[in-house]
């Protein structure tokens, strides 16, 4: 094995680390196992199966269960694949994937818009 093979199989496994964050909420196993899930599904199906998982957002840890929950509200909410059931987990989480309110890392504003070029 070369030192290329070594990097390619390190970018490989940090770009799979990667695809379980989706706009700041880590879907962890739970990302892969609404992949091989049979769909179309009810919402209160992947809650029986999946509910207990915990999604990692930067504010916290929250449950698939309390993340979906609004949605059982619904009886006939049925999902047609996992990407479904992505945006609505981002959906649902809102503010609390995005971190700390109002935080940007662009450095200070000094309220002077005279910069120049």
């Amino acid at each position: 094995m070369t030192d290329s093979d070594t990097d390619t199989d390190n970018i490989e496994v940090e770009d799979a680390d990667q695809d379980s964050r989706e706009l700041g909420v880590d879907f962890g196993d739970l990302g892969e196992e609404l992949e091989t899930h049979e769909y179309p599904t009810s919402v209160d199906t992947l809650v029986e199966a999946y509910g207990d998982h915990e999604l990692e957002l930067p504010s916290g840890e929250e449950s698939f269960e309390e993340v979906l929950g609004p949605y059982t509200d619904e009886p006939d909410q049925q999902f047609t694949d996992a990407g479904e059931v992505r945006q609505a987990v981002l959906n649902m989480v809102g503010e609390g994937a995005v971190g700390e309110a109002g935080y940007s890392d662009r450095g200070v504003d000094s309220g002077d818009d005279t910069d120049s070029f």
